[in-house]
């Protein structure tokens, strides 16, 4: 027999979640408190099984504090006394280290695989949402950036994913569609992209369909609980009871938490993104532009550039055109032929990535109530990793074995 769950936040991730529970026969209500999908429609859409490396690893600690006193660097953190950053702070350090990259990228690399399988499922039975496998190119001009490169891409090959390293010669030789002023770059054959715009409008389809109920622009002010139950959510129009209940709130899956008076070690990772019509020179394969760390993803009819990572808090909104300045600058650096002019304001999308300390999600059971599920936590891979985490979600509201063991890797200390 079903049961009826409600999930909080209507995200890739919440809407994923719905999907596979829908399926399974859950009945299904999802509450957000904004218009459903729109944290992550400025994604850059990739699907990347080639990032097994958590964002916590050795070097990022050196690499942030150069970066912090640079406007325009792709990595920042906003100064300021706080209790939470310094909680975060201080875990991010702890976890920066070899041994936790290498407890973490099997995990990391099977639930990337998962996702793609699913794309690949949900693509066959109608790809409205342009779902290719062409791969992804990381890009780099200098021979530092480039050893680091080629590290990280022979990790990925000891971790039986398909990868070619090329040299200059080699990049001439790809049909890219783009001239470039790299170096070299390595070729992730494991990775695929899609337009995020479609993919929304496809589950939210999807969803309808399958009689899914939501309630946009709803803020949750209250979740009651009872000998170790969560009971009901309270909006401020309405109550909402359940069997079980998922919190998948993306950035504000901390203020969820604390409703519920837990902790999670969580904060916003502000991104920008801009898109133009797709010129005749676009490159033709999705890339990171290393150096700036921008990701550049060219769809049917259009091109996206996208990058940084500030984290900050929710309440600050303003976007920092310096950091998009940035952006630009990594984008004329890599490109000769593309002539690229920082966008006006209202032509930026901004979003927040929930950025845990350890790099990795928290995909699993809350320790204090035994029908509250976490699923948040997923950084810049949340439209990545967005269908393996509806099915872990359903995994676990539905007591099935079939994804426990994957499920189990990504449940540690919020």
């Amino acid at each position: 027999m079903g049961k009826k769950v409600v999930i909080l936040g209507g995200g890739v991730i919440g809407l994923f979640s719905a999907y596979y529970l829908s399926k399974a026969g859950h009945s299904i209500t999802v509450l957000d408190k904004q218009n459903l999908g729109t944290s992550s429609t400025g994604n850059a859409g990739m699907i990347v099984p080639s990032h097994v490396t958590p964002l916590a690893a050795p070097g990022m600690i050196s690499k942030g504090v150069r970066w912090m006193f640079n406007s325009t660097s792709p990595f920042y953190v906003k100064p300021r006394l706080n209790s939470d950053l310094l909680s975060w702070g201080w875990k991010f350090y702890r976890a920066a280290n070899q041994k936790h990259v290498d407890n973490s990228t099997k995990a990391l690399r099977d639930i990337s695989l998962l996702s793609k399988k699913l794309y690949q499922e949900l693509s066959q039975a109608s790809n409205d949402f342009e779902y290719e496998e062409k791969g992804l190119l990381m890009l780099y001009r200098s021979e530092k950036v480039g050893q680091e490169e080629r590290e990280a891409a022979q990790m990925a090959i000891d971790l039986g994913l398909e990868v070619e390293i090329l040299d200059q010669s080699g990049l001439n030789q790809l049909n890219y569609g783009a001239r470039t002023n790299a170096l070299g770059a390595v070729l992730y054959k494991s990775d695929a992209h899609l337009q995020p715009n479609k993919l929304m409008a496809f589950l939210r389809s999807e969803l309808d369909r399958m009689k899914v109920e939501f309630v946009e622009i709803s803020n949750i002010q209250a979740v009651e609980t009872k000998v170790g139950r969560v009971t009901k959510v309270v909006s401020e129009k309405q109550s909402f009871e359940g069997d079980e209940f998922v919190i998948a709130a993306g950035a504000w899956s901390k203020e969820l938490a604390k409703l519920a008076d837990e902790s999670i070690a969580l904060l916003p990772g502000k991104g920008y993104s801009f898109t133009i019509p797709k010129m005749e020179n676009a490159p033709l394969i999705p890339t990171i532009l290393c150096e700036g760390k921008v990701a550049v993803t060219a769809f049917q009819d259009e091109i996206r550039f996208g990058g940084t990572m500030e984290i900050t808090h929710v309440r600050d909104q303003k976007i920092n055109m310096n950091r998009v300045t940035g952006i630009v600058n990594t984008i004329n650096s890599f490109y000769p032929e593309i002539s690229m002019t920082i966008p006006k304001e209202e032509e930026i999308w901004m979003g927040y990535r929930p950025c845990s300390p350890t790099g990795l999600p928290y995909i699993g059971r809350s320790s204090k109530y035994s029908n509250l599920i976490y699923a948040t936590g997923h950084g810049m891979m949340g439209l990545s990793l967005g269908p393996a985490t509806g099915e872990l979600v359903n995994s676990l509201v539905s007591i099935s074995m079939k994804y426990q063991d994957l499920c189990s890797r990504f449940v540690h200390n919020k």
